[in-house]
């Protein structure tokens, strides 16, 4: 077990090649500046650790992430223009994190044991796959605060249909497990008290899969989701050619058929 802390902020486990990053800053695990910029960075860290196959994103308690640092907006926009540099600065952090786990070369997990809620639910959204307990809520609440969850929208948007994600920023209701579920947001939902042995023993098998492969199909899926079809296979193709031949899946195979040989 190897153990990597920020304190207050973010903290990582790295336990048998699954990297379990748990949210700090309070109990509503807020996306400050500081949050951002430390998930960020870790982030980038696991990329290039070898020894980490699988990332995990959890916010313990009955908050999973409540969004941006909402107290450390209001500080910086009293001055108007002092504010508007701020909210750049923000917007523009969170984007390129945000767009760092979503095409992050290992998969990702969101284990959800709360409320997402506003950039919270876009985080989620931003993993790979999402697991959560029966008490899980969404949420994009803006347009119940004047505004709108125009960034978030950006990430959720990508997860489910047009008719679910109006219905999320328009009325800014909280919505339940089951409706995230059914509207693609959440993988599974695990019943009460085994949301985190059912997440850490999916990503501890995943952990074991052949880490090349997986990292360029990942990639292939993301270059092409969009294109029309005899692009996409144009795109594919040769990756899967390439998948055959990698040594990973070669000496999988040859373990397998030592180990078929020995039983036999």
């Amino acid at each position: 077990m190897n153990q990597m802390q920020t304190p207050d902020l973010v903290t990582c486990d790295v336990t048998d090649g699954v990297a379990t990053l748990a949210l700090g800053g309070g109990v509503a695990h807020a996306l400050s500046l500081g949050m951002i910029r430390t998930l960020h960075a870790t982030l980038n860290d696991l990329a290039a650790d070898d020894t980490v196959r699988v990332v995990v994103i959890t916010g313990p308690g009955h908050i999973f992430c409540a969004g941006h640092d909402l107290k450390e907006i209001a500080r910086h926009r009293a001055d108007a223009d002092q504010g508007r540099a701020f909210l750049t600065e923000l917007f523009e952090a969170c984007a390129a994190m945000m767009t760092t786990l979503a095409t992050f070369p290992k998969p990702t997990i969101a284990m959800v044991d709360g409320i997402a809620t506003a950039a919270g639910l876009q985080l989620v959204a931003s993993c790979d796959l999402a697991f959560a307990s029966p008490r899980a809520t969404v949420c994009l609440p803006g347009v119940t605060n004047g505004g709108f969850c125009t960034t978030p929208a950006v990430a959720v948007s990508r997860n489910v249909g047009p008719k679910h994600l109006m219905e999320l920023t328009l009325t800014g209701t909280p919505m339940t497990a089951d409706w995230a579920q059914a509207a693609g947001l959440f993988n599974r939902i695990c019943p009460d008290g085994t949301l985190d042995a059912e997440t850490t023993s999916f990503a501890t098998t995943l952990a074991t899969r052949n880490p090349g492969a997986i990292s360029s199909g990942k990639a292939a899926l993301q270059a092409h989701r969009d294109l029309p079809l005899h692009e996409a296979y144009a795109v594919a193709t040769p990756v899967m050619i390439e998948h055959f031949l990698d040594p990973g899946r070669l000496a999988a195979e040859a373990a397998k058929a030592t180990v078929k040989t020995f039983k036999a």
